[in-house]
């Protein structure tokens, strides 16, 4: 954020403001924000500051290389806390990277149900968007392994606290490895 820096008019005690471009891109393409994003923060006060960078920049911002925003890479790292915090300040669940994927698409890929339930509790969240390869949420769950995610999707879609026994027809687990060549989230 160096280059970005700059001192703004004194205040009334006489001390110089400095203000920080918190949406400046580094030379990988990534924000302050991206990067808070994938912090693990233990302590109160340091999600404080998070939350108070969050709110002063762009949460709905992408990176240049692959288009990801701060909450696809807080979904694809599993930091929870950062995905609560970006949903606070406004992150748009259903924003597309370059490849099609959504935030969404990179939790049920990663197996990350905690994080599915909460982007499918937001009231825009939408399940029936396709990625580049024709692929919606409900079908990456599937291919990665995940039925569990496919069936609190499913439930989702049919406004319904399905069973999956019910669903899966009592067959379990038992579905194809994945066959995509790249993985979501992950840079």
């Amino acid at each position: 954020c160096a280059p970005q820096v700059r001192a703004e008019p004194q205040d009334a005690g006489g001390l110089p403001h400095w203000v920080c471009n918190v949406d400046h891109q580094n030379k990988a393409g990534y924000t302050a924000l991206m990067l808070a994003a994938l912090a693990a923060v233990e302590q109160e006060d340091d999600m404080n500051v998070v939350r108070r960078l969050f709110s002063m920049g762009n949460v709905n911002a992408k990176a240049s290389q692959a288009g990801q925003t701060a909450l696809m890479l807080a979904v694809s790292h599993g930091r929870q806390e950062m995905v609560e915090a970006l949903l606070a300040c406004g992150a748009d669940v259903n924003l597309q990277d370059e490849e099609g994927s959504t935030a969404l698409m990179c939790a049920c890929e990663h197996g990350r149900v905690e994080t599915v339930k909460l982007l499918l509790a937001q009231p825009t969240c939408d399940v029936s968007i396709v990625d580049s390869d024709g692929n919606n949420a409900v079908t990456i769950a599937l291919e990665a392994g995940h039925s569990n995610i496919a069936v609190l999707l499913y439930a989702h879609l049919n406004g319904t606290k399905a069973q999956p026994q019910r669903i899966l027809g009592g067959r379990g687990t038992a579905w194809p490895a994945p066959t995509r060549s790249h993985r979501r989230g992950l840079w």
